[in-house]
């Protein structure tokens, strides 16, 4: 049944007048993307009590003065404080197995089914203003609220929780006993709130390791690994076993690697948690990859290019076809630089076709074709089919082998714009890699329009930043004279609440474009090095991925030592 508008009850409930809502529509118009209540309320024609109330009307759901209310510790502890933070929600009353939690946002339906399936409770939602509920977010889970230690600390102690876990992981499985371990609240309220954190700290992975003693949880953010506090060893087959049932896997199967998905809309945007299971010597080893799309902007502006360089990778990617390469190690953001690069190419006149492994992130307007190699897709046959279906440019994950190379060169040579990646260590020796590959010299020379290097190094944290002065190992492995020195600043961060006192928040690309001309190909067809195409690419202006590092250290957004960790010496 369609639900009735809220300028309509705005109106019913007396208000605001017919004229008035024609007023507030007419408004709106002017403000893409706004809800008609809060521009009523920015035109001072309600408030907040009455944009609650009609909210209520409008889902048939009842309203609460969160003030006034009361709320017990037990039923506050039901929900933890990262993941009310998140969703803006307040628990109010538990019955049995129902769960009351207000909201000021109650059309957003799919946080009610990311809610079960995060605490397993039937959730029944009551209306609150945003007033009240900043309030009472600040009042029930401001201070002293759970952290993953005390958590962890509580099922240290928790005897029927170890007694229930040895009964369940004996070697003939009950399925129900292992369900009912999975769904109790100690484990949920653990996985949870270390779900929920990553998701904040924007980490891109989530590692669940079991070892002989232990149960180790890292969080890889801005691409290193950071270790939480580990739980009791005897809850690793619980908390695999929960992640199993939330990405809808077979909680039976033991012995063999599987892969899932679960997918959240979390704090009003989509997350796509990306499973893999690994059965080990001591339990099963779980890898969660974190793919929240409101972290990722797909804008050439945004990945981290000087002008300059910018203009150069337009001009290449425009081009009518050839091939344009993007490489560097897994986690380098060669993807998102694709992406941003097929964003700026999406549009009317062009069609788009991607084949990937996996689909990262959907985008409107463009065709994406999922690998799979188990049934036979693979990326050469998903190629095959594609120059079939009149693309005009062509985004293929990445090129593994011969086959995808061949084809790959065949689709620009018959006119078509094709981007792919590679992993090499540079932008020259992945002209090497080609040749490896066998592909024949002629083809490159006659195909490949543009190579893209990058690397991506941690941010210095801007709340804590202060210059230092690197160690005199470090300028050794920069090979830095006093010369180049001089005048020059360093700063590092010193370490704070912002950057979970690390230092860094946030990443940077370094870049290294090698533009092929004329010198480069008469260069190929010799079959000259890595270090002789490196040489003359320089002499045309490329800046090395070292360079790139060193100017980023100069201005302080990163550190000397990310620079070496990153990069290697242009020999």
């Amino acid at each position: 049944m369609a639900l009735r508008r809220i300028g309509q009850i705005l109106v019913d409930l007396g208000y605001i007048s017919d004229e008035q809502l024609e007023l507030i529509v007419d408004e709106q118009d002017q403000r893409p993307g706004q809800l008609l209540g809060q521009v009523a309320m920015d035109l001072g024609l309600i408030n907040d009590e009455q944009l609650a109330q009609a909210l209520g009307e409008q889902m048939s759901l009842r309203t609460v003065s969160l003030g006034d209310l009361t709320i017990e510790p037990d039923v506050l502890e039901k929900v933890t404080e990262p993941m009310a933070q998140m969703y803006r929600i307040i628990p109010t009353e538990f019955d049995g197995d129902t769960l009351t939690i207000a909201m000021c946002d109650p059309q957003n339906l799919g946080v009610q089914d990311e809610l079960r399936t995060f605490l397993g409770y039937n959730i029944n939602v009551v209306v609150a203003t945003e007033p009240a509920m900043i309030a009472s977010l600040d009042r029930y889970y401001g201070e002293n609220t759970e952290s993953v230690e005390s958590i962890v600390s509580d099922l240290e102690d928790d005897e029927e929780l170890a007694a229930a876990v040895a009964a369940a992981e004996g070697e003939s499985v009950d399925l129900t006993s292992v369900e009912a371990l999975a769904d109790s609240a100690p484990v949920r309220k653990l996985l949870n709130m270390v779900l929920l954190l990553a998701i904040k700290d924007h980490a891109s992975d989530l590692h669940f390791e079991p070892f002989e003693d232990e149960f180790r949880i890292r969080i890889k953010a801005d691409g290193v690994l950071y270790e939480m506090v580990p739980p009791p060893r005897h809850l690793a087959f619980a908390i695999t076993t929960r992640i199993k049932v939330m990405a809808d896997l077979d909680i039976a199967e033991r012995r063999m690697p599987q892969d899932g998905r679960i997918e959240l809309n979390v704090g009003g945007h989509p997350v796509d948690l990306r499973v893999s299971v690994l059965p080990t010597m001591f339990g099963e080893s779980v890898v969660m990859r974190v793919l929240d799309r409101s972290v990722v902007s797909l804008d050439l502006q945004n990945v981290g290019m000087n002008e300059e360089l910018i203009e150069e990778f337009r001009a290449a990617i425009a081009k009518p076809n050839g091939i344009v390469l993007v490489t560097g190690p897994t986690g380098s953001g060669k993807t998102t630089t694709l992406y941003s690069a097929l964003n700026e190419l999406n549009t009317i006149e062009d069609k788009l076709i991607t084949t990937e492994d996996p689909v990262e992130y959907d985008m409107e307007g463009i065709v994406q074709v999922p690998i799979d190699a188990s049934i036979g897709n693979t990326f050469a046959q998903c190629l095959r089919a594609i120059l079939r279906q009149d693309p005009d440019k062509i985004l293929v994950g990445e090129i593994r082998d011969l086959e995808t190379a061949e084809i790959a060169v065949q689709a620009s040579l018959t006119g078509h714009m094709v981007f792919s990646t590679l992993h090499t260590n540079d932008a020259p020796s992945t002209i090497t890699r080609l040749k490896d590959m066998g592909v024949p010299t002629f083809l490159i020379t006659a195909t490949v329009e543009a190579i893209l290097a990058q690397r991506l190094v941690r941010r210095v944290c801007a709340k804590c930043a202060e210059e230092y002065q690197p160690s005199q190992e470090v300028l050794d492995d920069l090979e830095l004279t006093a010369e180049e020195l001089k005048g020059k600043q360093f700063f590092r961060g010193s370490g704070c609440e912002n950057c979970n006192n690390t230092g860094y928040k946030g990443r940077v690309g370094l870049f290294e474009l090698m533009i092929m001309n004329n010198d480069l190909r008469d260069l190929i067809m010799t079959n000259a090095s890595a270090d002789d195409l490196r040489e003359v690419a320089q002499k045309h202006g490329m800046c090395t991925l070292r360079e790139a590092g060193m100017k980023a250290a100069y201005e302080g957004i990163t550190t000397p030592e990310e620079v070496i960790r990153e990069t290697i010496i242009d020999a």
